[in-house]
């Protein structure tokens, strides 16, 4: 295996044996790598250290693996990911992949083995243009609203409006669900990382902005409806 040069590797691990093993076998084959033990710390890892990769367990304290695959992928942002997990169930398997993991390894894995797809991944992600894939682009409408996620703006029965970037990546989450129903809490977690004391107002208050802006009657909303004791639902077909 071929010596790599100054690449970075995240490794979302809680259990400390399991990391410590990961990073020093990482540490032996020359890339740098950094532990992250729960999901908020390797939400803010990501975006501090920018890794060229992330290894990612699903069973996290705090925001488990799925999210944070969803919130980076929710960014735009396209670092190899591989998942690690001991529910190597088919129906999890595809749930990660589906989300936009690369790769998928269950627990109890081989060392070589691993250390192989970390090679394969890192590689193939430097093959794309400028060593990094292209983040997602593009527009998405719906009953007469047009959101133009690159440039932050939409066309809507205001007009055009400019888009603040949560209001962007708040619309890509109910996009990527639409027909699905998401909790307030899910929302916070996903849409911008946050657990704890943060007020389920605060996605209140942007679904009540998204209304102002896309239905054609705030109060009757045909697109982003509320659920009774649930949340949300961003209600569109292709």
């Amino acid at each position: 295996m071929k010596k790599p040069v100054n690449k970075r590797v995240l490794v979302v691990e809680d259990d400390r044996h399991i990391a410590e093993g990961l990073r020093l076998n990482l540490a032996l084959k020359g890339y740098e790598a950094k532990i992250a033990a729960n999901g908020i710390t390797a939400l803010q890892l990501w975006k501090e250290w920018k890794p060229d990769l992330i290894v990612l367990d699903i069973m996290l304290p705090q925001i488990d693996g799925l999210k944070v695959l969803r919130n980076i992928r929710l960014e735009g942002e396209m670092p190899p990911i591989l998942i690690l997990s001991a529910r190597g169930d088919p129906e999890q398997r595809v749930e990660g992949l589906a989300l936009g993991a690369d790769d998928y390894l269950p627990k109890p894995f081989n060392l070589d083995e691993f250390l192989l797809r970390v090679e394969r991944l890192l590689a193939r992600a430097t093959r794309d243009v400028g060593g990094e894939r292209a983040a997602p682009e593009g527009t998405y409408a719906f009953g007469g609203n047009r959101i133009d996620f690159e440039r932050f703006r939409a066309t809507c029965r205001e007009g055009e409006i400019n888009l603040t970037e949560q209001e962007v990546k708040l619309l890509k989450l109910f996009v990527a669900h639409r027909g699905k129903p998401l909790t307030r809490r899910e929302i916070l977690e996903v849409g911008w990382g946050y657990t704890g004391n943060t007020p389920t107002r605060t996605v209140d208050n942007f679904v009540m902005r998204f209304r102002k802006y896309f239905e054609e009657n705030p109060r009757e909303p045909v697109f982003f409806k509320s659920l009774r004791s649930v949340g949300y639902i961003f209600d569109h077909e292709d």
